[in-house]
């Protein structure tokens, strides 16, 4: 009986080091470039027409991503 508690003893002390960490990940908003949104109008700017939101559309926009300039 006592080698038996002995050995449960060992076993615990050594299976108590193991604990499983959560991994922080990136925190809130896009993981990659491709699915941010700078207007935040919830159209990625891959697909939106008006990434800044300043009302110009991108093909005519001559600087597309500063919303005070067009």
């Amino acid at each position: 009986m006592k080698k038996l508690a002995i050995v449960l003893t060992v076993i615990g002390g050594l299976l108590s080091g193991c604990i499983a960490y959560e991994v922080p990940g990136p925190g809130p908003g896009p993981r990659h470039a491709r699915d941010r949104d700078r207007d935040r109008d919830g159209v990625p700017d891959r697909a939106d027409r008006d990434r800044d939101g300043d009302g110009v559309p991108n093909r005519a926009d001559r600087r597309p991503d500063n919303p005070g300039r067009y």
